[in-house]
């Protein structure tokens, strides 16, 4: 059980951190083109599971980095991420 999720988590995180990049840059698209908008309650909640994609996200679109929620929740959450990751490899 153990070797499966070993195997599997890998490829949900990375799936997890390609939504939540392309999520940001959908919502990018729909603020140029003036329609209807991703609420920011969903692109912070998605920044929590995958904050990597997130980050990268808001880097390559230039979106929501002017926004302070966003320009501290979301590397932070990168942080934590981290911190995890080095935790659970001790």
């Amino acid at each position: 059980m153990v070797e499966t999720v070993s195997i599997i988590f890998p490829f949900i995180y990375a799936a997890l951190n390609a939504v939540s990049f392309a999520l940001y840059g959908l919502d990018k698209y729909k603020a140029r083109k003036e329609l209807w908008r991703i609420p920011e309650k969903t692109l912070l909640t998605i920044s929590l599971f995958g904050p990597i994609g997130a980050w990268l996200g808001m880097m390559q679109f230039r979106h929501k980095t002017q926004k302070t929620m966003f320009r501290y929740l979301v590397p932070g959450f990168v942080g934590v991420h981290l911190l995890l990751v080095l935790w659970l490899n001790l």
